[in-house]
């Protein structure tokens, strides 16, 4: 018998992304019933942050402040990334962290929801619970007071005072608003945190049209039940804000963000969470100004995550 010779394969060329790679390019979203009153003239996009790994738009920022500070060296071999977080940012800092290596300290107001704590101890993230009543301003005080502590033991990503915040957005979130739009954004709105998002995208898209409309977004008042957004009269104001950067600045009520919320999910299919919802109701109280103004538009706002970190909450369960 004569045996047959088998053919060598030739080893198939796999198409794989690696998780840096994953962070950016996220859709724009339309909407059709919570904006169906407004005429055809004015268009409302929103920026679906849920797409990046992490699930939300601080894996941006998250990733810039690690890579910048592994170029200059302050990041390096065998320091932890240590930060305070209302927990968005600690998820995508966790996430970046166990993908290199990095052992992340982060320190997090213990209200923040179960879901948010549930995913960092996942990470193996070792976390710090702080005083829920100061918020996360107390826990940005906890972190600086144990860097000073042990200065060379830690990396301070310090998010509300870097650069690297806003800049991941000047570079690419702007750029994408810009790109996806053809350019015919005339308003932008985003709530204020860090105020990362707001100051890198408002920024690159003044550069793009000065005659753009940055609209910042905050909590009506000191107490509220907005996760992740700021109320910059009460807190300590982030070093990367600029006041003078947004043309104006809108507040939204705590039950009024809910009640959009549940809008969303029941009447446009996006389980959003809070921060989103509250963007939704800014923006579309721009566009509702413009439309009694008898002006056109194409507003653009950012939903920083979806619900899924959210959903213990009790106001979802209302009619």
């Amino acid at each position: 018998m004569v045996a047959l010779r088998k053919e060598r394969r030739q080893p198939t060329r796999v198409e794989a992304v690696t998780l840096e790679a994953q962070i950016g390019n996220t859709p724009l979203l339309a909407f059709s019933q919570v904006t169906a009153h407004l005429p055809q003239n004015i268009d409302i996009y929103a920026k679906a942050e849920w797409a990046n790994p992490g699930g939300s738009v601080k894996d941006r920022a998250a990733y810039e402040i690690v890579r910048q500070a592994e170029l200059s060296g302050d990041l390096a071999p065998g320091k932890i990334l240590v930060d305070s977080t209302s927990g968005n940012t600690g998820i995508a800092y966790a996430m970046i962290g166990a993908a290199k290596g990095i052992p992340v300290k982060l320190f997090v107001p213990a209200n923040a929801s179960p879901e948010r704590l549930a995913i960092l101890r996942a990470y193996g993230v070792d976390v710090v619970l702080t005083d829920p009543l100061e918020g996360s301003d107390g826990a940005i005080v906890a972190v600086r007071e144990l860097v000073e502590q042990e200065p060379d033991k830690y990396f301070y990503a310090n998010q509300y005072n870097n650069p690297a915040n806003w800049q991941a957005h000047y570079h690419h979130t702007g750029v994408e608003i810009w790109n996806q739009t053809d350019g015919t954004i005339t308003h932008f709105v985003a709530g204020l945190g860090t105020s990362g998002t707001l100051m890198g995208v408002g920024r690159r898209l003044k550069d793009y049209n000065p005659a753009i409309e940055v609209i910042s977004m905050q909590p009506d008042s000191p107490f509220h039940g907005l996760e992740g957004l700021k109320h910059m009269g009460s807190a300590i104001q982030p070093g990367i804000y600029d006041p003078q950067l947004a043309d104006r600045n809108v507040v939204v009520s705590t039950e009024a963000t809910y009640e959009m919320a549940r809008r969303l999910a029941r009447e446009e299919g996006y389980l959003v969470g809070i921060s989103a919802a509250a963007a939704m109701i800014a923006t579309l109280q721009v566009a509702e100004e413009l439309a009694d103004r008898g002006e056109a538009g194409t507003l653009v706002t950012i939903f920083p995550d979806n619900a899924y970190k959210y959903l213990s909450e009790s106001f979802w369960t209302a009619k």
